[in-house]
């Protein structure tokens, strides 16, 4: 393992890399903060250029506020490495140091998958500062940590069970696709606790083996963010842009974030009986409260019989603008984060200004929100592949369906966000029922009040019913007189409100 002239900027590896390559899930910790844990490592590649030595500044660039650190062990190949076996592969790694994987969120919507410009501005991949030699050290037994400002916010070990794919795992896979040689760097992701910083900030990482004779260490990498001067030119590419799903990533969570947390899912009990509850009764009830423009027109069921209830995670299409789709259309856009975080029990309602001429949503769309645990999917705009979308285990209701894609009249803008969707105002957290009568926006503080109310309701239709079919006329049956009233409390311990008139 020879060690070449390299400059300063290399000063703390054994060669100048002919590669960086950066892994983008491998910590348990970090696949549960992000609620996706991959089936497989998946890769993207930084420049050279963005290798720092210590102590190098990191500029976070004027009009941007979403730079975020990522304190992560760093591996060097020490003797190249072309489809070498798992039990192989830690023998082709020379070195281990300490790396912080620099990234600009406000630049990550518009890199569409490739994280160039978000992860490989100069300076945003510090190594060093000293190298700890990997046949000295066993890869389950490193330790990374990071601190920001001298309070320790990252720590995590390799141990089994800690890492999602191990490093050796990492080495055998990528050197099935390309040749690992000498000086190329593996930045193995990072653990839960990476955060924003801004200027002023100074961020420490450091890697360690301390189960090893002499626990042998990195030292501290140390980077201080500073501003950057110059704004970015829209006359040569798209703007950095952030919303509030990029800022809770950044930050770590929607309160480090500043943001205020997302409504609670409902309750069981609740979800029950809104689930026993028609649609025709709880507009009924919500009307009786005062709330009558609380209707989402156009959208029916592509599967009838299905029921819907959830709470809303909104995502709004702005009309189609040639430019504008090119910049937002597509990569990682509006629509594909609203899919790929919808929880449990949520419901994707999407605004599409009731254009029914280009779907909003395909199969492969609410397969994703399926495999989620979604509750369902309302858009006031088409769906294609229907028959393979009323195929799966999930309500979908739509104003019909169009084999166009989204991009004929639509960009993906927006989500998590009040929106409006078939005439109605949604906001995230409200509660969605839908039915075969269509579907409506219930105040999450009403729910519980008025699916008790309809249930009851449901309960005496259903005797009145009865009369009917018995053969008794609906006059002072349908809604009941007093003397109605008055057997139906006797035979079935009724409520005693009277009806309004459905």
């Amino acid at each position: 393992m020879t060690h070449l002239p390299i400059d300063a900027r290399f000063a703390a590896l054994p060669a100048v890399p002919g590669k960086v390559i950066a892994v983008h899930l491998s910590y348990e910790s970090r696949a549960a903060q992000r609620g996706r844990r991959p089936a497989a490592p998946s890769y993207f590649l930084k420049p050279t250029s963005s290798v720092a030595s210590p102590g190098t500044d990191v500029e976070r660039p004027e009009g941007t506020e979403l730079l975020a650190f990522e304190g992560e062990v760093a591996l060097v190949i020490g003797a190249p490495a072309r489809r070498v076996t798992l039990e192989q592969a830690w023998d082709h790694v020379g070195w281990v140091t300490a790396a912080n994987d620099w990234g600009l969120y406000d630049l990550r919507g518009n890199d569409k998958g490739s994280n160039l410009r978000n992860k490989g501005r100069d300076g945003y991949t510090p190594l060093g500062p000293t190298l700890i030699d990997a046949r000295t050290v066993d890869p389950a037994e490193l330790r990374v940590r990071a601190w920001r400002n001298g309070e320790l916010v990252q720590e995590d070990r390799t141990a089994a069970g800690r890492l999602v794919f191990p490093f050796a795992q990492l080495v055998a896979d990528l050197s099935q696709h390309l040749t690992l040689e000498v000086g190329d760097v593996i930045l193995t992701g990072t653990p839960a606790g990476s955060s924003v910083a801004v200027p002023g900030d100074v961020i420490e990482v450091e890697v360690d083996a301390p189960q090893a004779p002499g626990a042998p260490t990195t030292g501290r990498l140390v980077s201080r963010v500073v501003d950057g001067a110059g704004r970015f030119d829209g006359s040569l590419g798209s703007l950095p842009s952030v919303d509030d799903a990029q800022r809770e990533e950044a930050w770590g969570s929607r309160a480090a974030a500043g943001l205020a947390e997302t409504p609670a899912a409902l309750a069981d009990a609740v979800r029950d009986k809104l689930m026993a509850a028609p649609v025709s009764g709880l507009s009924q009830e919500l009307r009786r409260r005062g709330l009558r423009s609380v209707f989402i027109d156009g959208p029916q069921s592509i599967a009838p019989g299905a029921k819907l209830v959830g709470t809303a995670r909104t995502l709004r299409f702005v009309p189609l603008r040639e430019d504008l789709f090119a910049e937002f259309g597509g990569g990682y856009n509006a629509q594909k984060r609203v899919f790929d975080a919808v929880d449990p029990g949520e419901v994707i309602v999407i605004e599409a200004r009731g254009e029914t001429g280009s779907g909003t949503l395909g199969d492969i769309l609410a397969l994703r929100a399926q495999v989620r645990g979604a509750a369902g999917i309302v858009t006031d705009g088409g769906v294609r592949d229907v028959a393979q979308v009323a195929g799966l285990d999930l309500p979908v209701f739509s104003r019909g369906a169009h084999p166009a894609v989204l991009g004929r009249l639509h960009v993906p803008w927006e989500h998590d966000v009040t929106i409006a969707c078939g005439g109605a105002v949604v906001q995230p957290g409200d509660v969605i029922v839908g039915d075969d009568d269509g579907v409506i926006v219930i105040p999450p503080a009403l729910a519980e009040e008025v699916a008790d109310a309809a249930l009851a309701q449901e309960a005496e239709d259903a005797w009145i019913s009865a009369q009917v079919a018995a053969g008794h006329p609906v006059d002072g049956l349908f809604p009941m007189n007093a003397d109605w009233r008055a057997r139906y409390e006797a035979e079935s311990d009724g409520p005693d409100t009277p009806a309004e008139d459905a």
